[in-house]
C-alpha cells in the first residue's frame, strides 16, 4: 500500500498521508515519498494550490511512527539523517511558490503540527486535537521548529504547548492562532474546496509575490532580500494578468488569470 497518495482536480492538487492503522504516523520512507509527491505537484503548471491531509478522517498526521524509532532513530547519526529528511520536506512547503492548505481532521500531533505550521493556511474540524509531545518522549525539538511555531502563535503559547505537552482542542487552536478556521467535519471538504478555489481563481503572480514577502518579513532583518521582493511586485505590474485584471474590472466580469 502506498503510504503517500496524491490527486489533481483542476487547479487543486492534494497530498494524502496514508497510514491510517497508525493514525497517519510518518516513517522515514514516508517523509521521502512525501517530498517526491509534493515536488511533482509543485512542478505541475496546472496546479495553483496544494492541499495536504490525512487518510481515513481520524488523523491529519499523528507524528513520527514511533514503531520505527529503533530502526530509524537509534543513534545520533540516524537522528541527524531523519531530521535532514524532515527538514527537506518542511523547507519545500515553505519555499513553494504555490500556497498550501492543511486540511486537518482528528489528531495533529508532533510532526503533524510541524507540517501544518509550514502550510500557508490551516482548516480544522471541531473534533481536531493538537499537541507537540516532545517532552513526553525525551526528544529535542529543534530551533527551526520552535521558531516557526512561535512566529505563528507567539512565545507564550509555544511555551505552553512544549512545556505541558498536552493536547489543545480545536477551540483553543483557533483562539491562539494555530488554525485559520474550525468547521464541523461534515463541512471541512467543502470549506477547503471553497478556499482553495478562491485562491486558484486569483492572480498567481500576486500570490507568489505575497508569499515571498511574507516569508521575507519573518526573517532576521539582516537576511531579508528586499530587491527580490520588489522584483516580484514589479513582475505583477508588468504581467498580462495585470492587464486582464484591469479589463475584467472595467467589463464587470471575472478575470481569467494565466500566471503570465
Amino acid at each position: 500500500m502506498d503510504k503517500i497518495l496524491s490527486s489533481v482536480a483542476g487547479p487543486i492538487g492534494t497530498l494524502i498521508f496514508n497510514n491510517p492503522e497508525r493514525r497517519n504516523a510518518v516513517s522515514l520512507d514516508m517523509w521521502r515519498a512525501a517530498a517526491d509527491v509534493f515536488s511533482t505537484l509543485a512542478a505541475d503548471t496546472e496546479v495553483r494550490v496544494i492541499v495536504l491531509t490525512g487518510a481515513d478522517g481520524k488523523a491529519f498526521v499523528s507524528g513520527a511512527d514511533i514503531s520505527k524509532f529503533e530502526d530509524e532513530r537509534n543513534s545520533s547519526d540516524a537522528v541527524t539523517t531523519y531530521n535532514t529528511v524532515v527538514d527537506t520536506f518542511s523547507q519545500m512547503l515553505l519555499d513553494c511558490e504555490k500556497p498550501s492548505i492543511a486540511m486537518i481532521r482528528g489528531y495533529c500531533i508532533g510532526g503533524g503540527v510541524g507540517i501544518a505550521v509550514c502550510c500557508d493556511l490551516r482548516v480544522a474540524t471541531d473534533a481536531s486535537r493538537f499537541a507537540v509531545p516532545a517532552a513526553k518522549l525525551g526528544l529535542g525539538y529543534g530551533v527551526e521548529n520552535i521558531q516557526r511555531l512561535m512566529d505563528l502563535i507567539g512565545p507564550q503559547f509555544t511555551a505552553e504547548m512544549l512545556y505541558t505537552a498536552r493536547q489543545f482542542d480545536a477551540t483553543e487552536a483557533l483562539r491562539i492562532g494555530l488554525v485559520n478556521l474550525v468547521v464541523p467535519d461534515s463541512e471541512i471538504e467543502k470549506t477547503v474546496q471553497d478556499v482553495a478555489s478562491a485562491i486558484a481563481e486569483n492572480a498567481p503572480l500576486t500570490i507568489r509575490a505575497t508569499k515571498a514577502i511574507l516569508r521575507d518579513l519573518l526573517r532576521d532583518p539582516a537576511d531579508r532580500d528586499p530587491a527580490r521582493c520588489e522584483a516580484l511586485v514589479r513582475a505583477c505590474f508588468e504581467s498580462a494578468d495585470y492587464q486582464e485584471g484591469r479589463r475584467a474590472f472595467l467589463e464587470k466580469r471575472k478575470p481569467v488569470f494565466k500566471g503570465k
